[in-house]
């Protein structure tokens, strides 16, 4: 008895579902059937995708949003696309683009044109994943030109750091002593030594 199920997938944690859980409601998918990862597309080793993929049987229905929902990473999308229409012998339904039904077209014609189009989106889900992390990459390089910082912000220096720290320049302590007299890691001592000799910020 073929069985119908959805499958949503959103990038992260704070991201909301519901869009994609409302159009699978409409579908009447069962609540049970619906799995949802909340997780990036980049791979398959979601939990959700895992479950789902060992449920599924053949002659079964998956309902999904979009292709990037499936996945961003072109192939792997091919190849699990395979997996579910082939071994499993499922059939895909990709609700924003109808010529990705897996119901019509069983011909020799109907298969090439469908695999067309999956080549094609997944391309453009993965092209779109690379021109993300570019923009990302774009944006901190431009925010670190502006002298934003990144990450935590750095403990406050002891009140003897900079004492020691002379003194230490002048090869009248080791950095060794001069560290633990500062109750710091010695590579934590030369970092934010080193950070001082680029910025000649050096309190008399």
């Amino acid at each position: 008895m073929q069985k119908t199920y959805g499958y949503i997938r959103v990038s992260t944690k704070d991201q909301n579902e519901d869009r994609q859980l409302l159009v699978m409601r409409e579908l009447h998918i069962q609540s049970q059937n619906i799995y949802t990862d909340k997780q990036s597309g980049k791979d398959f080793n979601r939990p959700q995708y895992k479950k789902l993929l060992k449920k599924l049987k053949k002659d079964d229905l998956l309902f999904i949003k979009s292709i990037d929902r499936l996945g961003r990473n072109y192939t792997d999308i091919l190849e699990q696309w395979r997996i579910l229409t082939r071994e499993k012998g499922i059939d895909i339904v990709v609700l924003d683009m109808p010529l990705l039904d897996t119901r019509r077209g069983k011909d020799l014609m109907g298969t090439f044109l469908s695999d067309i189009v999956l080549q094609v989106l997944s391309f453009v889900a993965e092209n779109e994943r690379c021109c993300i992390r570019q923009r990302q990459a774009e944006g901190i390089a431009a925010a670190k030109a502006r002298g934003v910082r990144f990450g935590r912000p750095p403990k406050p220096l002891p009140d003897n750091f900079y004492p020691l720290y002379r003194q230490w320049k002048k090869g009248l302590i080791t950095g060794t002593a001069a560290a633990k007299l500062c109750n710091m890691p010695l590579s934590s001592f030369r970092y934010r030594a080193e950070n001082i000799k680029h910025t000649g910020n050096t309190p008399v």
